[in-house]
């Protein structure tokens, strides 16, 4: 299937319709929470698992973050029975599922500890790094605070900061990395002012 960018695959409460292989492309997985605030729990590229997919599978549940196309996708969807049989019968599919499970595990602890361990200029730094192409993120102020967790207004005052410092030059919806050396300092917490 071809999926267009921006559309929702799932949301919260919506049952699930089949196991997700993205051939293309890449899916935005984020939980919001009642208050309101929104963190990006990963991203499913291309021989990723979809934590969310497999566990409504497994469980037989409903979806509880969404899913949204953050690229135009190409993707495959196995339906549910289709799955199970393959989980059962096929030794290779298996594997690699439960690698890539494994995988996407280790990322989700990462992300605990980033947000739990880390200062918010600590996570903005590895965000802006991370979504970086040629040098520059287009990302707003309000995206940047969903991919670390933290408020719109908290990033926006570190963003002044570390224009001040040298590290990024902002314009609106677009940042250019000045000191990408700097910023990888700050990321790994070797930063100094």
């Amino acid at each position: 299937m071809r999926i267009a960018r921006g559309t929702v695959l799932f949301r919260p409460e919506a049952a699930c319709q089949g196991f997700v292989v993205v051939r293309e492309g890449s899916i935005k997985v984020s939980l919001t929470a009642e208050n309101g605030r929104e963190i990006v729990l990963y991203r499913v590229r291309p021989g990723e698992v979809c934590l969310q997919t497999f566990g409504c599978l497994v469980n037989r549940t409903a979806y509880s973050a969404e899913g949204m196309a953050e690229t135009d996708l190409d993707i495959e969807i196995i339906p549910p029975g289709e799955f199970q049989r393959r989980v059962g019968t096929e030794p290779e599919f298996r594997d690699a599922l439960f690698s890539a499970v494994a995988a996407r595990f280790a990322d989700l602890e990462r992300l605990v500890e980033d947000v739990a361990l880390s200062s918010v200029a600590e996570r903005l730094a590895r965000a802006l790094l991370r979504l970086a192409q040629d040098g520059t993120v287009d990302a707003t102020h309000e995206a940047l605070a969903t991919e670390i967790g933290s408020a719109r207004e908290v990033v926006s005052r570190q963003l002044a900061q570390f224009a001040r410092e040298g590290l990024i030059a902002v314009a609106r919806g677009h940042i250019a990395l000045s000191d990408q050396a700097g910023l990888q300092a700050l990321a790994n917490n070797t930063h100094t002012v």
